[in-house]
């Protein structure tokens, strides 16, 4: 059985880290770039998790297809959870990554690494054509450094220390941040309800 899986998104990196950790069910992965006319989904949630359901099920009705919807962003705690579900967006709409670590470090200027402490949230929502299958969150806790280090990820992830490593995602790459990301814990709870899907669907 070839099992299709859209993933919510136009974000070609965060779409090569789901594929890598879901590469265990060898499934077809496709995208909203694959689409020519997807769903326009304004991110208006509260929470990722609001987020990622309303990707998952708009985009599983417009395709009829099982998707996979996705939301995921920094909170800080000093900042009462900034930039939270406005991450992306964090110095503007159409900003990039850099522009966003800047106004970060700014907000953050002179605050000792006690007052640095974040985590990264991942919401992973599943729907296909009938409605929500389930949705599942995971986290991941770090430190916000004083300065960008590293190249590998995105987002945040040049800011982002892992306090066991002392370094930052941008530094450790894939190979360690795919084992301990929010996002890998998001996937991995979503396996089981991917895989028992899969499972009820062969028999069905």
């Amino acid at each position: 059985m070839n099992f299709e899986i859209v993933v919510a998104t136009r974000n070609r990196k965060k779409l090569a880290e789901i594929k890598d950790i879901l590469k265990e069910f060898k499934p077809i992965i496709s995208s909203l770039a694959d689409y020519a006319k997807p769903p326009w989904i304004i991110e208006n949630g509260k929470t990722f998790r609001e987020n990622a359901i309303k990707k998952a099920l708009a985009v599983a009705r417009s395709t009829g297809k099982f998707t996979l919807g996705e939301d995921s962003g920094l909170c800080v705690y000093s900042l009462g959870g900034k930039p939270g579900v406005y991450s992306s967006r964090f110095s503007g709409r159409n900003k990039s990554d850099r522009q966003n670590n800047l106004k970060l470090l700014k907000a953050l200027l002179g605050l000792p690494q006690s007052k640095r402490k974040a985590y990264y949230v991942c919401a992973v929502a599943l729907a296909d054509k009938d409605g929500l299958v389930g949705a599942v969150e995971g986290r991941c806790l770090g430190v916000i450094g004083v300065e960008e280090k590293g190249t590998h990820g995105f987002g945040y992830d040049p800011l982002f220390i892992i306090p066991k490593y002392k370094k930052t995602f941008a530094q450790l790459g894939e190979k360690i941040k795919h084992k301990m990301s929010h996002r890998y814990h998001a996937l991995k709870k979503a396996k089981k309800i991917i895989q028992k899907y899969i499972e009820r669907h062969r028999t069905s």
